[in-house]
């Protein structure tokens, strides 16, 4: 029986499941930021749907888990230092007739408490276990070096 079957029966509802992903070519949440703010500002200008994604070789199976409520963490010098919330996952061949799928994300980038990573390729499901919490800034900490934040992180103590 499927699963969401299951759920039917039991009134229960799919937990919402995340992805990991080594953020390339960006080293912080900031160039993050503006890197979006970019392409989105080059999509406008070409008259295209003002929409962010992100296109991978493999596509998701747990599409539906993906989409009710789940994010694409990003590691950043390897820690994983934000989120963006996904809301489509959007299977497609491209002209090579190689399976590929864009990744739809919501614009907004969202600081998370650094967590340790290590490197890896392509993505990985993050359950909402083990999925670092959203950063609450709290007065002056923002002050911190980075390399002072990754080694209190590593540390377990932010």
């Amino acid at each position: 029986m499927r699963i969401d079957r299951l759920c039917d029966l039991f009134d229960c509802k799919f937990m919402a499941l995340n992805l990991i992903k080594l953020c390339v070519g960006c080293d912080s949440p900031e160039e993050l930021e503006e890197s979006v703010s970019r392409r989105l500002d080059v999509r406008r200008r070409r008259g295209e749907p003002a929409e962010q994604f992100h296109t991978t070789r493999m596509i998701p199976r747990r599409i539906e888990e993906l989409c009710d409520g789940g994010s694409l963490y990003w590691v950043m010098k390897g820690m994983v230092q934000c989120r963006q919330t996904l809301l489509e996952v959007r299977p497609f061949t491209d002209g090579e007739g190689v399976s590929r799928c864009h990744l739809i994300l919501e614009p907004k980038i969202v600081l998370t408490e650094w967590q340790p990573r290590r490197p890896f390729q392509g993505w990985r499901y993050l359950t909402v276990e083990d999925a670092p919490p959203d950063r609450s800034v709290f007065e002056g900490e923002d002050d911190l070096p980075d390399h002072m934040r990754r080694e209190l992180a590593e540390l377990g103590l932010l």
